[in-house]
């Protein structure tokens, strides 16, 4: 691959951008992608994928207006682009969007795309399609409708003005502002975490959470079966065992609940 520079280590996947000369989601960048999170299907070492960029003003600018014209070839590379989006959504690893510089277009549908997304002072994100005259292609309208509501996503929508991180934020375009100076360490901390969990962890979660998005009984239903399954596995009943050893059930839960899950994994890591 020659758009994209994939480092691989405890579970976690970082995936750099780098399209100059600013980071167009071209055919073949759009391509690359496809292919690599593809190649993700069935690894379960993988839990995490994290999306940067490696240039300082763009994390992706928006998608080829080349693309954009109407003849079978950009036809089909629109519809490509559009299964990217679906293939980002439909993963099974955790996909995480760091963005540290403008999403628009395009690239803030990738961002809307990934399961987090976390923006730094330098980021914007917009969907400013109407000024060429299309509409979103990458899922952006119904996914500004599914998180603002009418009026903020035709505002949004309309006007295709920037929103700065902290409004993204706000607006639910991302998961959190998080200023440039505390990236690496909010990250470090957030992967720590999350490369600890097996990959059905992460599936089981997804699964829950987008079934109860669309109809909240179905996703209650959901839930108890798997709350009913994990209860009889042994690995359940090993680390309810080390968890109440701990501390678990007691006063240290009021302050000391971190620990006692620390105490709980370094015993059965022995």
């Amino acid at each position: 691959m020659s758009k994209l520079n994939v480092t691989i280590k405890d579970g976690i996947a970082n995936v750099e951008v780098n399209n100059p000369p600013v980071n167009i989601l071209t055919i073949d960048l759009i391509n690359e992608l496809n292919t690599f999170i593809l190649s993700l299907k069935g690894n379960r070492d993988i839990k995490a994928v994290v999306f940067k960029s490696s240039h300082e003003s763009f994390f992706l600018a928006h998608l080829d207006l080349n693309i954009i014209n109407g003849t079978p070839g950009g036809q089909a590379a629109s519809i490509e682009f559009s299964h990217m989006i679906s293939n980002i959504k439909s993963m099974q690893q955790l996909s995480i969007a760091v963005v540290d510089g403008v999403a628009r277009g395009g690239g803030n549908e990738f961002v809307m795309a990934c399961d987090l997304a976390y923006g730094t002072e330098n980021s914007a994100f917009a969907q400013p399609e109407l000024f060429i005259n299309i509409p979103t292609g990458g899922q952006g309208a119904v996914q500004f409708a599914r998180r603002m509501g009418k009026n903020k996503a035709l505002q949004a929508l309309l006007t295709g003005v920037d929103y700065t991180a902290q409004q993204a934020e706000a607006l639910n375009i991302i998961t959190q502002f998080v200023p440039k100076s505390d990236l690496e360490s909010f990250l470090n901390l957030l992967l720590t975490t999350i490369k600890n969990w097996e990959l059905r962890d992460i599936v089981m979660y997804k699964e829950i959470v987008a079934t109860s998005i669309s109809d909240e009984e179905a996703g209650a239903e959901l839930e108890l079966r798997y709350f009913l399954e994990r209860a009889k596995e042994q690995k359940t009943q090993t680390i309810i065992a080390a968890f109440l050893k701990h501390g678990g059930q007691t006063e240290r839960e009021a302050k000391d609940i971190q620990g006692i899950f620390i105490d709980t994994a370094n015993e059965l890591s022995d």
